[in-house]
């Protein structure tokens, strides 16, 4: 890969990773429940299913996923599930009295906040046809395709740790304007909603026919 095409790459993962969706509610969720450094375990997750997105197209599974209607449809309900309880979850969150003092958040496991952020990335089959649709076209067939691989990889994983850290900080900004429980449950539905609402996105997604 030349410097040229991965500097192209590159742009397309800042485009890619800004755009909102279900990855970047749940890491404003986690920034705003958790406060930054525990929330950001949840992008952590995200990333472990990225990569893991990534190896699985590497390794040639991902066109027989993308071309497999039981596989796809399996994993998007899934995720739609998952979201849907996400979003039940953060509608039925108790608010909490915030003053200038800062009283402490609630104390999120490092490792199910991964599995949260995991389960969020690897539950949307999409991801996994949009990688096989545009990771290819960056490839050079004349070079070491797994190092290509690699590159790439490495390149959309820190790039959207950057990103999910900035949505994560984001929620904590926005937590530190909260001081009555009235606030806390609007913004706790409002997060609820837009998991309900990437949940029902989801559902409409359908497998490219071949």
């Amino acid at each position: 890969m030349t410097f040229e095409t991965w500097l192209a790459f590159f742009v397309a993962c800042w485009v890619i990773s800004l755009s909102p969706g279900a990855g970047a509610i749940a890491s404003m969720s986690c920034g705003l429940q958790y406060g930054f450094w525990r929330g950001y375990w949840n992008a952590i997750g995200l990333q472990i299913a990225l990569a893991l997105q990534i190896a699985v197209v590497a390794a040639g599974v991902g066109a027989v996923l993308a071309t497999s209607s039981l596989a796809f449809s399996v994993i998007k309900w899934f995720g739609v599930a998952y979201l849907l309880w996400l979003a039940l979850k953060q509608w039925r969150a108790l608010p909490e009295m915030l003053d200038d003092s800062s009283a402490p958040r609630p104390i999120g496991r490092p490792l199910a906040l991964v599995l949260r952020g995991f389960l969020v990335n690897a539950s949307n089959p999409k991801a996994i046809v949009f990688i096989l649709a545009v990771l290819p076209q960056f490839l050079d067939p004349q070079r070491d395709l797994v190092l290509q691989y690699l590159h790439m990889g490495a390149t959309m994983v820190v790039v959207d740790l950057i990103v999910m850290a900035g949505y994560t900080g984001l929620a904590v900004k926005v937590l530190r304007l909260l001081r009555t429980p009235r606030q806390q449950r609007l913004v706790n539905r409002s997060f609820a909603a837009m998991f309900a609402g990437a949940a029902a996105l989801l559902a409409t997604v359908q497998r490219a026919v071949t």
